[in-house]
């Protein structure tokens, strides 16, 4: 099978799930009406809770999903051959993923556009909003900081410096569309147009400009902190100034990138130079359940499940719009995700190269490096269409960047929402403010980002930690939403079924990590990095296992009377 057939195969079954599936469920299952009037109009405050346009709440919805784990993920995983990371990859996004993240959405929308830990609350008790809120606290504060450490090494001299320029130009951009289509009321089309040519103007400035004249270029470290800082800016500032806008032109992005990879693809004369399964690479963990944690985002992720119910919920204008923000949304990273697969398994040469990159676990432990393949993949389809290597790699560089930094951004949003409820519940005081509890969001997102093992960067370490608890998240967020559908006595089979499998693959993966942790520190070597890792891991392990019974418990229970469709949530 040539890798343009295997795309059109998956591309035919994504049409098939938004077409069929998704009509399924948004009809049978969780009977959406524009009866129901969203929290964006009845929470509406101007900073979080603001009705949007679907266009731009659908680029802003993308955007914040998406980031770097689409491409990331699929990136390391192909390590296992091409055909286990295609398959996952779109059966996974159609039957999970999407379903996943429509379910959480939907669940918000009926509890004031809450997250879903506190949404636990309402459909498992106290406890179950507490433990969820804990979950959440590590898992996105490990993944930023994987994302924080990544972006920061793509900017540096040997990497892909000419992403920095027009990353600061959109944000420059994305603040002055916000101001012009939330302050003067302008159209969005022709802002959108002109911000677009000036974000591809920045791209071409990049390849022209790429260390902008500096002869002292930053190094990770310093990188590391001006993202931090711009995490926080991006945080406390109201969603329209930034996050709305800047996630909208990021969006026009990646469907011009994407696009013409895709046709790239197609018209060029391309072959796997992977093997279609490669079972036992050197040093590799088990094929099964890995390859299910290590590709997160691309098929099914529980952060998605943070973006639905912590922003997106909070700006939805009209019910029926879950469907093609939230399921078609997953439907778009989903089909990054492929491409991600294809690039690192098509488009990286021969099976020389390719083994170059994938010979062994150890040659794919660099996480920046194997966005490098990613990009050098990328770019080899869009020179099948006359574009420059040095322009096609400056675009694909680009869009890697600009979604990681949405999705920090969003992210970090997401973090301070979670404290705050966290606070909430421990009586703590000084968490009502955003400026405060946005420095300690940031300062759990450092923590990770300098996180070292042996003196070296924990970089695949803690994306396996964060993909077995992202993947745990996905799994209790599945299973509080069939919760919630037994007590409308609505079908529960679509969220029950991809609970059940996604449980039983990240707790496999869970403890064969934390037993990986344990055996290191005992090995010698870095003892207190694999200890603090092997604490964290155990840590999760004990909440997600509490969070599982206490879901059972309610589950044990008959169900009396069908629950409305408004979850019911204490003031």
């Amino acid at each position: 099978m040539t890798p343009a057939i295997a795309a059109i195969l998956c591309i035919a079954v994504y049409a098939f799930g938004y077409r069929f599936y998704s009509k399924f469920l948004a009809e049978k299952v969780f009977h959406l009406s524009d009866a129901h009037i969203t929290p964006a109009h009845t929470q509406e405050d101007g900073v979080d809770y603001v009705p949007t346009r679907p266009s731009v709440l659908f680029g802003h919805h993308f955007a914040s999903i998406t980031g770097l784990a689409p491409m990331l993920g699929p990136a390391v995983a192909v390590i296992w051959g091409w055909l286990p990371a295609l398959l996952w990859v779109t059966l996974g996004a159609v039957f999970i993923g999407c379903v996943h993240d429509f379910s959480a959405l939907v669940v918000s929308l009926r509890a004031r556009g809450v997250s879903v830990g506190k949404v636990a609350e309402g459909v498992i008790g106290k406890r179950a909003r507490t433990l969820f809120l804990l979950i959440i606290f590590f898992g996105v504060s490990l993944a930023m900081g994987v994302f924080v450490f990544v972006i920061a090494k793509l900017f540096t001299r040997g990497m892909f410096p000419q992403s920095v320029l027009p990353s600061g130009l959109l944000m420059i951009i994305a603040l002055v569309a916000g101001y012009l289509l939330y302050r003067k009321k302008m159209r969005l089309l022709p802002v959108a147009i002109v911000g677009f040519a000036l974000e591809l103007v920045g791209i071409w400035l990049g390849t022209k400009f790429p260390t902008m004249g500096l002869a002292l270029w930053p190094t990770g470290t310093t990188w590391t902190w001006i993202l931090l800082l711009y995490a926080f800016l991006a945080s406390v500032l109201p969603v329209w100034v930034l996050l709305q806008s800047r996630d909208f032109l990021n969006g026009l992005l990646l469907y011009l990138g994407m696009g013409l990879a895709y046709i790239g693809l197609f018209v060029g004369d391309h072959t796997f130079a992977a093997p279609a399964v490669q079972m036992n690479p050197e040093g590799a963990p088990p094929m099964l359940p890995f390859v299910f944690i290590v590709i997160a985002c691309g098929a099914a992720s529980g952060f998605h499940g943070l973006v639905s119910s912590g922003t997106t919920a909070k700006q939805l204008d009209l019910e029926s719009q879950a469907r093609p923000i939230a399921y078609g949304g997953m439907l778009g990273e989903s089909l990054l995700g492929l491409l991600a697969v294809l690039a690192c398994t098509a488009g990286l040469g021969d099976s020389m190269e390719w083994h170059e990159h994938y010979g062994s676990w150890n040659a794919a432990q660099g996480l920046a490096a194997k966005l490098g393949a990613f990009i050098m993949g990328s770019t080899t389809f869009l020179t099948n269409l006359g574009i420059s290597a040095t322009l096609g790699k400056a675009l694909v560089a680009m869009v890697v960047v600009s979604f990681a930094l949405t999705t920090l951004d969003s992210a970090t949003r997401l973090l301070r929402f979670n404290i705050e409820e966290l606070g909430e519940s421990f009586r703590l005081p000084g968490t009502g403010n955003r400026y405060w509890v946005s420095i300690l969001a940031c300062g759990s997102i450092a923590f990770f980002a300098f996180f070292e093992v042996g003196g070296k960067p924990a970089g695949l370490a803690l994306w396996g930690l964060f993909g077995t608890t992202n993947q745990f998240l996905a799994s209790l967020t599945l299973i509080m939403v069939t919760i919630y559908l037994r007590a409308c006595r609505w079908p529960t089979w679509p969220t029950a079924l991809p609970a059940v499998f996604m449980l039983g693959s990240t707790l496999v993966a869970m403890v064969t990590n934390l037993v990986g942790f344990v055996r290191a520190a005992q090995g010698g070597g870095d003892i207190t990095g694999y200890v603090l890792l092997a604490i964290v891991g155990g840590i999760l392990l004990v909440l997600c296992i509490w969070l599982v019974i206490e879901a059972a418990l309610v589950l044990r229970k008959p169900v009396v009377e069908a629950q409305p469709a408004q979850i019911a949530l204490p003031d």
